[in-house]
């Protein structure tokens, strides 16, 4: 994927969220839209655009009606998505509704059993998707995540990461907040890092199963160069304590892009400097709908 210039970043965030702050709508990759983009509107269309939403946001949504639900997104100014799932669709219609609301798939997240047993069908939907990363956001393990739970996921994680890049696909893990157990001079979410091939596994920063376990992910980042491809734009609410290696938070105590405890000016400028490839809102609380286009003003207000 071509790279945008970091100073473009507002430009581009701005781009996406016209339609959620009343602007006009802008195809991003398409050589159309509904009216003349500026000079600096067409600069940054030809390089692509890395924000998107994870499509499990609107899950409530999703149960009155799939197409209405992608419609909805495309009109809040978001471009492309990663899936959650294929809503009891092939894969094939799926990726048709997708383009019929002007959405295209970059991402999708798959169950570990898929991944381990019918590897074949991943790469299938992945392929008719059009997403190029294939995903793991949850590794089973009982009671607390061990050594042993971490060393046995980086071999599972060499293993699929060599069949999807046999199929031309990249694979990725998810981190989900019950990873950074200390274990040596690091944590048991470094124990993984290290021990797979950066050539199989790259990894899709969740921040708020960052953040909360008090991992930080500005660190992370600078102390892996090129693992984290990925990222879950999400937050937690100010005064919520850090420390928890639990894998949840409910869902009153998430925030709004920008009313939480992240410094997102830091924490994207250096996503953005070590290349990552796409990030995606993900809203885990009651009220996506209202809070999607605030997140995205937000992000449009950033300068750095």
């Amino acid at each position: 994927m071509t790279r945008f210039p970091l100073r473009s970043f507002p430009a581009l965030v701005a781009l996406l969220a016209s339609a959620a702050c009343g602007g006009r709508s802008v195809s991003v990759g398409s050589s159309s839209a509904s009216a003349a983009p500026s000079d600096n509107v067409r600069r940054i269309r030809a390089q692509g655009a890395p924000i998107g939403v994870q499509l499990w946001t609107f899950r409530e949504q999703a149960k009155t009606g799939v197409p209405a639900m992608l419609k909805m997104a495309r009109d809040m100014g978001i471009t492309h998505v990663e899936t959650a799932g294929l809503y009891n669709m092939t894969a094939q219609q799926l990726a048709q509704a997708l383009n019929t609301a002007g959405l295209r798939a970059t991402s999708m997240h798959v169950g570990y059993d898929d991944l381990m047993k019918n590897p074949q069908k991943v790469i299938s939907d992945a392929k008719a998707l059009g997403a190029t990363y294939v995903g793991l956001a949850w590794y089973p393990h009982t009671g607390a995540f061990t050594e042993a739970d971490a060393r046995k996921a980086a071999a599972d994680f060499n293993a699929i990461g060599k069949t999807m890049k046999d199929a031309g696909l990249t694979f990725f893990y998810h981190n989900h907040g019950y990873e950074p157990v200390p274990f040596g001079n690091g944590t048991l979410l470094d124990l993984i890092i290290q021990n797979t091939d950066p050539a199989l596994v790259k990894f899709e920063m969740d921040v708020l199963w960052t953040w909360l376990p008090g991992a930080d992910p500005v660190g992370l980042i600078a102390k892996y160069p090129g693992r984290f491809k990925l990222m879950h734009i999400k937050d937690m609410k100010p005064g919520i304590a850090r420390g928890s290696l639990s894998g949840g938070l409910p869902a009153e105590q998430q925030a709004v892009i920008g009313q939480g405890q992240v410094d997102w000016k830091t924490l994207l400028a250096a996503a953005e400097k070590d290349g990552f490839a796409y990030y995606y809102l993900e809203d885990e609380t009651t009220d996506p709908v209202n809070n999607v286009p605030p997140s995205i003003a937000f992000l449009q207000s950033l300068r750095f």
